[in-house]
């Protein structure tokens, strides 16, 4: 089968930092540092990003690493104790990394958009991370502009009152699958078809500023939706059109910020995961997300996420407003 190897690695990978998050977020006050930017990143995203990247250079070293973190703040004196705790989390899975691995390890991640390469947002929701909500470890590979394989590790997500912890696959041209984090038989996804659902509703970010929440309401009405949004934070809104949760999600430009392009580690695992569970993603405009230009759509505004079936009367009716 295509991609197994790359697949293997990357789930395990993504099943590490995943663990790696979820004993920071049980044991640490995951006090947030102040990146240059001013979102919050911890100790988790660093060591999500350390493990990844080291589990990537290991198997694919010839591949290049786009990921959010940098080591740069991290390297800092007065960042001298989180380097430590950091290094602290990342020795649980390999006990002889020392602070200057884990700097190199997260330095991999820099790496620049080519013909074959990985995306990788460590904790995509650092905010629902922090408020003990919603996150997604992100991974996924890109070859020429084409997503291959998918992984989005959501350890806080459950669906129906299911077993929390959820981690989604995708491999093009081979379907979607979700499993328990903690280990057990893959189940197919599949988008949700059946307009009368009461899943047929739509999936929106906690954070207002994060788009258009009016519009957003609107475009969902047009298309027949009644029901109130989902609200989550990170890529786990991906998962949750996938396994048939809801029918579409928008990401549409906030008013406040109309220049703004998205991040492809945003969106990269949680595309190819709703793909191949027969949904649709494209930008506002119905263009492809081009993830092979940049680490920023800038071809691309705003994001459309369907079920495949409702994404031409979305557009439709975005170009109408």
């Amino acid at each position: 089968m295509a991609y197994e190897l790359e697949k293997q690695v990357a789930v395990a990978a993504v099943r590490q930092a995943a663990q790696l998050c979820e004993a920071v977020r049980q044991t640490l006050v995951p006090e947030a540092i102040e990146k240059n930017d001013k979102s919050p990143v911890t100790v988790a995203d660093f060591g999500a990003q350390a493990l990844i990247c080291r589990a990537l250079a290991e198997a694919f070293p010839q591949d290049a690493v786009v990921g959010e973190e940098d080591a740069n703040d991290l390297r800092q004196p007065e960042m001298a104790t989180p380097l430590a705790t950091v290094t602290t989390q990342v020795q649980r899975h390999v006990p002889t990394a020392t602070p200057d691995d884990v700097l190199a390890w997260i330095d991999h991640g820099n790496g620049t958009v080519s013909s074959r390469y990985w995306t990788l947002d460590p904790i995509d929701g650092t905010k629902g991370f922090l408020r003990g909500d919603q996150y997604a470890i992100a991974l996924a590979l890109v070859e020429d502009g084409d997503l291959k394989v998918g992984v989005l590790g959501c350890p806080y997500l459950s669906f129906d009152g299911g077993e929390q912890g959820l981690i989604f696959v995708a491999v093009r041209g081979e379907g979607a699958v979700m499993m328990p984090l903690a280990g057990g038989d893959p189940q197919p996804l599949q988008v949700v078809q059946d307009p009368q659902s009461e899943r047929f509703r739509f999936v929106e970010s906690v954070e207002s500023g994060h788009g258009d929440q009016r519009q957003q309401s609107a475009m969902a009405q047009a298309v027949g939706i009644q029901s109130p949004s989902m609200r989550m934070d990170s890529q786990a809104k991906y998962a949750a059109v996938a396994a048939g949760q809801a029918a579409l999600y928008l990401r549409l430009p906030s008013p406040k910020t109309p220049n703004y392009r998205e991040k492809i580690w945003d969106h990269a695992a949680g595309t190819l995961v709703v793909q191949e569970a027969g949904g649709c993603v494209t930008d506002m405009h119905g263009k492809p997300l081009d993830f092979g230009k940049a680490a920023r759509f800038e071809d691309n505004r705003g994001v459309v996420v369907s079920n495949g079936m409702i994404h031409t009367d979305v557009l439709a009716a975005l170009a109408a407003k």
